[in-house]
């Protein structure tokens, strides 16, 4: 097997990752048919190697296509949610940390960034600019590397 550009990143930061089979071109549309919005292609990409990262603890990383449209839908549908937090339209949640936060991409004027999400407060903060700083903080500096 090619050992892809992500997959090849993903093992030298952190060899204990769990990696899975490529996400196919039909799931990847798909995601962008029913979230309604285009995949970040750094996100397309590594899920075109892997569909999702888990570490050794468990921690989704970064979401299956699958868990990104399950997820983001419910998140966008949630009655309470709908009440409680202000909309997610413009958002992709695609990874979690086990302490709750979540985290997004959003549109800002310089391109794709990748927010925190705070469900208790929901507050939406700038967390960093690319997938690959994301996958360097989280893999490692641990889950608390967004605070």
């Amino acid at each position: 097997m090619i050992v892809g550009v992500w997959r090849e990143l993903i093992l030298e930061l952190y060899p204990e990752a769990d990696l899975r089979d490529p996400a196919d071109e039909a799931a990847l549309a798909e995601v962008e048919k029913r979230l309604m919005l285009p995949l970040p292609f750094e996100l397309a990409s590594l899920l075109r190697e892997t569909d999702g990262v888990v570490n050794e603890y468990g921690d989704a990383v970064v979401w299956s296509a699958q868990r990104l449209v399950e997820d983001n839908l419910a998140m966008r549908g949630e009655p309470d949610y709908l009440e409680l937090y202000a909309p997610f339209d413009e958002m992709i949640f695609f990874g979690d940390s086990d302490m709750g936060p979540q985290f997004a991409y959003v549109h800002t004027d310089y391109g794709p960034g990748v927010v925190v999400w705070d469900h208790e407060t929901d507050r939406r903060r700038l967390v960093v600019v690319s997938l690959r700083d994301y996958l360097a903080r989280c893999l490692l500096q641990g889950n608390a590397w967004f605070r």
